[in-house]
């Protein structure tokens, strides 16, 4: 049995499906409709399939629990696109719309035939009233979309061409509109479970003709918009649920080693056996970096946040996943002919991009649909930096000093090229065990070891944790660094000798629990170095450790005179995770700059970036000019932040803005406390002796 139609005098009237157009049922021209749109979208598909598998294998078939878990918060749920609350919300109200109304398709493509044969007699009501919802709401969103593009333009959107995505909304609006017309035609249309198509019904009048014609618009523009799916950044419509699914479930930032293996951890450098390194090629990446190119939305939110894009750099991290997709598809019959395209992916980069990215993931953590941008650079950085030791003409006055800094890792185990045994030359005045076991092991890191301005952090951080009781050790001359920069750089085979020597010292002094008051170390040490067997060193950022303290009553309750902001470093708030505990140890913050948390921007020194030599062009700021400006916006009196880098590049920011704000570390603002708060006391003895 067939749902049943009327004309609009009331007589009955057969589906438009059933009808015969001249010679042709018009079962005919929807199985010739569906079979050209349905073809030529299957194949699409399968072609960006075979494309996506062209990649090297990777385990993401772990964690199926989170996966899922994920899935329904971030694909079904779209918390990450509501982050963006205007352009959020509608999107929001288009993806649920087209959730609710899809199962009419059944419907539509039966004659009726789902909702009177298989849908029980008391759901059909429910259903119906789920399908017009979906069609509203998608409409909506339609409506509010195409009155933002047109009449409120975003800045990203002015002067780039928006046919494609007006074309789809209004495809979209055809598809909702005309499905009102068709409830309108049916037999018994509700006014309870259809309110809108009874309201056309009973106050349009629709004709015979202006249903029908409803009818094949409706279909028409379906097989249309499925025609267009492949073609248009609305593959994601297809490729995002495997990408939230299938994305990576390690912390943030978390580089993979140069081979892993079998009990998926990393292969010391003795036991390599490795033919290349990096990724220069399209079969270089594994099938899930590759997922992207496909799954890009085009919202630009990546390109919104990046701080390279901003300071003018040929750097757009929504380009670079554009890059995958369009390279897999100018190079499809080579690469399926299982050939190496003359083009490598390095070249559709630019080298110019690829050494601009900061690895602050700033464009990760906004992307609604998990993509992954920085890992395809930094893999890219591995081979330019571990193969070809050669780089193009327009990067070399960037790359060069970095090479400089990779030569001085290796001689000295530190940026500076200054000696290893006087890493410990700046805490010789103070009681502090050196290279012995304590129970907590401060590791200075590179830039507190020998850099003057952060000599004094180091210095405050053993001084507070002593203030606490606290059995504080350091390594002096046994440490090294950790490697960040060098695996940032790409130089991944340096990384993995650095942490393997420092691995060693840990073990042979027994350190258990590590204190950094450089993020890069925090994250470095505490997240990655347990592919290489420090998984039980517990690691801890000193704003982590003086926040603790506070609540043990170990330390003074936190207080600052004056105003003060403070600064995310990338990856101790957004990488690590870590906003609440910089803010308490130092009592809270007065006044937060636009961009903070874990939306804070970049002070330019990740990525390895500090050890680089920055250019812009004339009309943009650089990264530390831009952040600065923002920190200076606020009005405060000091910027509180804590990662020597973040130190460093804010105070030259401010110098190049003529801002007289102060720039200190969490731990320099807490010691002074302590040291106001002992002056106080003293004093009042002082006055009480006297009296």
């Amino acid at each position: 049995m067939v749902g049943q139609f009327r004309h609009s005098l009331g007589d009955v009237m057969e589906h438009p499906l059933m009808m015969d157009y001249g010679p042709f049922s018009g079962w005919v021209f929807l199985l010739l409709i569906g079979l050209v749109s349905g073809s030529f979208f299957g194949y699409q598909v399968y072609k960006a399939t075979r494309l996506v598998m062209k990649g090297k294998p990777d385990n993401r078939f772990d964690n199926w629990g989170k996966r899922v878990s994920e899935v329904i918060t971030g694909w079904l749920g779209q918390k990450k696109v509501l982050q963006d609350r205007i352009a959020g919300g509608i999107h929001v109200l288009m993806f649920w719309g087209f959730l609710m109304l899809s199962t009419d398709m059944f419907d539509l493509a039966t004659a009726n035939w789902f909702s009177h044969n298989v849908l029980p007699d008391f759901a059909r009501g429910p259903w119906n009233l789920v399908v017009e919802t979906g069609y509203t709401i998608a409409l909506i969103g339609c409506v509010a979309a195409l009155t933002r593009r047109l009449v409120f333009t975003p800045e990203k959107l002015k002067g780039k061409s928006q046919l494609e995505g007006n074309v789809i909304l209004l495809l979209i609006m055809t598809i909702t509109v005309t499905s009102f017309f068709v409830e309108a035609g049916e037999e018994g249309v509700s006014s309870t479970w259809e309110p809108i198509g009874a309201w056309v019904a009973n106050t349009i009048v629709p004709t015979t003709a202006v249903v029908v014609g409803a009818y094949w618009m409706h279909m028409l523009a379906i097989a249309t918009f499925l025609f267009l799916i492949p073609l248009s950044k609305h593959m994601h419509l297809v490729m995002a649920f495997p990408n939230v699914f299938f994305h990576d479930m390690r912390p943030m930032a978390t580089m993979e080693p140069l081979q892993t293996g079998d009990n998926g951890k990393a292969v010391l450098l003795d036991e390599l056996d490795l033919e290349s390194f990096g990724s220069a090629n399209y079969t270089d990446f594994s099938w899930r970096s590759l997922i992207d190119g496909w799954a890009c939305t085009s919202c630009a939110r990546c390109q919104d946040v990046c701080p390279a894009y901003a300071s003018g750099k040929s750097l757009n991290p929504m380009q670079i996943i554009h890059d995958v997709r369009n390279y897999a598809n100018d190079n499809y019959s080579t690469l399926m002919a299982g050939e190496t395209p003359e083009e490598d992916m390095i070249a559709r980069f630019g080298e110019d991009s690829i050494w601009a990215c900061t690895t602050c993931h700033a464009c990760v953590e906004a992307c609604p649909i998990y993509i992954d941008h920085v890992p395809k650079l930094t893999d890219a950085r591995r081979h330019l930096m571990m193969e070809r030791m050669e780089f193009d003409e327009k990067v070399e006055d960037t790359v060069m000093p970095l090479m400089a800094t990779i030569e001085n890792l290796e001689s000295d185990s530190n940026p500076y090229g200054l000696p290893s045994h006087e890493r410990g030359d700046w805490a010789s005045d103070l009681d502090v065990k050196v290279g012995e076991p304590a129970e907590y092991i401060y590791f200075a890191g590179c830039a507190a070891s020998f850099d003057e301005r952060n000599k004094k952090v180091a210095r405050d951080t053993i001084s507070v944790m002593k203030e606490a009781g606290l059995d504080v050790g350091i390594l002096g001359m046994q440490e090294g660094c950790t490697g960040d920069a060098a695996r940032r750089a790409g130089n991944e085979y340096l990384f993995q000798m650095l942490a393997e020597t420092n691995l060693a010292t840990f073990e042979e002094i027994g350190v258990k629990k590590i204190v950094a008051s450089c993020p890069h170390c925090f994250h470095t040490l505490g997240k990655e170095y347990k592919d290489y067997g420090g998984e039980d060193i517990e690691v801890m950022h000193h704003s982590q450790l003086i926040n603790h303290l506070q609540g043990e009553g170990k330390l003074p309750e936190p207080s600052h005179d004056g105003k003060v902001t403070y600064h995310d470093p990338c990856y101790l708030g957004r990488i690590g995770g870590e906003l609440d505990a910089p803010r308490n140890a130092i009592g809270g913050v007065d006044i937060e700059t636009e961009r903070s948390g874990k939306d804070s921007f970049c002070c330019g020194a990740g990525g390895a970036q500090m050890w680089m030599e920055e250019h812009v062009d004339e009309g943009y700021d650089r990264v530390n000019v831009i952040r600065s400006k923002e920190l200076a916006e606020t009005g405060a009196d000091t910027v509180a932040v804590g990662c020597p880098f973040c130190s460093t590049m804010i105070t030259d920011g401010l110098s190049a803005i003529g801002s007289e704000m102060e720039v200190k570390d969490i731990a320099e603002l807490v010691w002074e406390q302590i040291k106001a708060n002992d002056a106080a006391i003293e004093a009042k003895k002082a006055l009480s002796n006297e009296a």
